[in-house]
């Protein structure tokens, strides 16, 4: 028997089922043919936030961030790098504080970058501080993931 995991569209949001087996192989969605796993973290705001960290089977892992922030630009980057590196076992989204205080107040982030592990909505582990591609890798494998 096949197993799948739901995943939201990180376009349009549709739910979507995909085979565990397939993870690898850049599904696309169903309803609007983006792919699940996009080559960048996927930016959330307060419409689409708590959707995406409740319904998604796989975890969330969430950069807190500024604009105006140095290590956070510095780091963009090497969050993109280990997105692409974990695809298929961990999801990659951004949050901008300045544009969504009230979810970085929800949740008490405090500086920035703060990177946040989700799974079925629920927090897991955070750390602070910029970090290279290979050391926050380390850093969810750590945590399970």
């Amino acid at each position: 028997m096949m197993t799948s995991v739901i995943l939201l569209c990180p376009a349009c949001g549709a739910v979507n089922r995909v085979p565990k087996e397939r993870l690898g192989e850049n599904p696309k969605c169903g309803k609007c043919h983006a792919l699940i796993f996009p080559d960048h973290p996927v930016h959330l705001n307060s419409n689409r936030f708590s959707a995406y960290i409740q319904n998604n089977e796989l975890p969330v892992l969430i950069d807190f961030w500024a604009p105006w922030c140095g290590p956070c630009r510095t780091m963009a980057p090497q969050f993109e790098q280990a997105g692409r590196a974990l695809r298929g076992r961990v999801l990659f989204a951004k949050v901008n504080t300045e544009d969504e205080p009230h979810i970085g107040g929800r949740f008490q982030i405090r500086s920035i970058p703060t990177m946040v592990l989700f799974r079925a909505g629920k927090e897991l582990a955070r750390v602070s501080g910029a970090m290279g591609a290979v050391e926050l890798q380390r850093w969810l494998v750590g945590q399970g993931v």
